[in-house]
């Protein structure tokens, strides 16, 4: 399998154990269910021929692993449970898609454009379900059942999380009073508690330590704010060429993220009723995209949401620093955070 070019190597260093072990649990049976969930992959195209695309970044389980590593612990030994959290999120992903009504995704149709709503909401039911069946290949690996059975409950409550944050996100899209304090809740739970699942499951495995465990709980939820901030200018002014998404993709989508909602807080009462307008509409194009872009750069949107990531990036790292681990250690998760600050796409 072939991999981004510019992913560094601290990233890529652990994705073929990954992958392998993803396969593993995903190529259970010959039944065409699951050809959609390798399709969803990237593994194979619509009609079960081998691809080779290039992978993700698999940012949450790579997290987990040099998290795991840096408290001390073996990274090998907990595959399964950084594999649980990619089939976390891409279970989170199928359903998106059907929600969303997205018609995309990474430049190919989506499960439920191929194979129907019904049939995509059951794909993803089975992608959750191998979750914890994945989790057990941490007793193959020699982990205590103790640690299992908290490693089950710590996902399990990652997921509660995640849909209440699915909910608020669908609950507000029909609302212009959103504050950004609502969104930041949002998010917390939408996105940035899988990465802080992520985080406090691989130290957990690796350290007995309660204090650091909660340490890098802290540590991935900060980031994984910072992610989402950084996925929301992305999303307006990204680079189609590394994005994989057309440019204002979430514009065009009436999508309210972080700009958007600053933009409506923030631009005199004129522009304001335009937004509301705007995005009150069906969809956004054309020149109306236009006029939406020149109201949120106006109001400053940008530089506020990319100031605001930065900010929870050094939280991020004041969270990895109160570890009190040696700052070799600390390292290979200070690149990813930074990368992930930076990155565009």
């Amino acid at each position: 399998m072939s991999t981004r070019s510019s992913l560094p190597e601290f990233f890529t260093s652990h994705h073929e154990k990954i992958q392998i072990e993803l396969q593993r649990i995903i190529n259970r049976s010959p039944l065409a269910l699951y050809s959609m969930l390798r399709y969803h992959m990237g593994w194979q195209d619509e009609h079960g021929r081998p691809q080779y695309d290039k992978l993700g970044k698999f940012a949450r389980s790579t997290i987990c692993l040099l998290s795991c590593e840096a408290v001390g612990g073996n990274a090998v030994q907990i595959v399964p449970a950084a594999a649980a959290l990619e089939l976390v999120h891409n279970f989170s992903l199928l359903h998106d898609d059907i929600e969303d009504a997205s018609g995309q995704r990474r430049k190919k149709p989506t499960v439920w454009k191929l194979w129907g709503q019904s049939q995509a909401i059951n794909a993803g039911d089975a992608m959750f379900s191998l979750v914890y069946l994945a989790l057990l290949g941490l007793r193959e690996n020699g982990i205590a059942d103790r640690q299992i059975i908290h490693s089950y409950q710590i996902l399990s409550e990652t997921c509660i999380e995640l849909c209440e944050g699915q909910y608020l996100d669908l609950a507000y899209e029909d609302h212009f009073n959103i504050t950004v304090e609502d969104y930041l809740g949002m998010i917390a739970k939408k996105t940035a508690a899988l990465i802080a699942a992520s985080s406090s499951l691989g130290a957990y495995l690796g350290t007995e330590d309660e204090e650091i465990v909660n340490r890098f709980r802290q540590f991935g939820k900060e980031l994984g704010l910072a992610y989402q901030i950084r996925d929301d200018i992305l999303g307006i002014w990204g680079i189609e060429e590394s994005t994989g998404k057309s440019v204002e993709s979430d514009i065009a989508q009436r999508k309210k993220t972080l700009p958007v909602i600053y933009g409506l807080q923030n631009s005199k009462s004129a522009d304001r009723e335009m937004l509301e307008k705007l995005y009150s509409q069906e969809s956004i194009k054309g020149d109306d995209l236009v006029k939406v872009l020149r109201i949120l750069n106006q109001s400053g949107a940008r530089d506020y949401a990319q100031r605001l990531a930065e900010q929870y990036h050094h939280r991020a790292l004041a969270q990895l620093e109160a570890t009190g681990l040696a700052v070799s250690r600390q390292a290979p998760l200070r690149q990813i955070a930074r990368f992930l600050l930076e990155r565009e796409y």
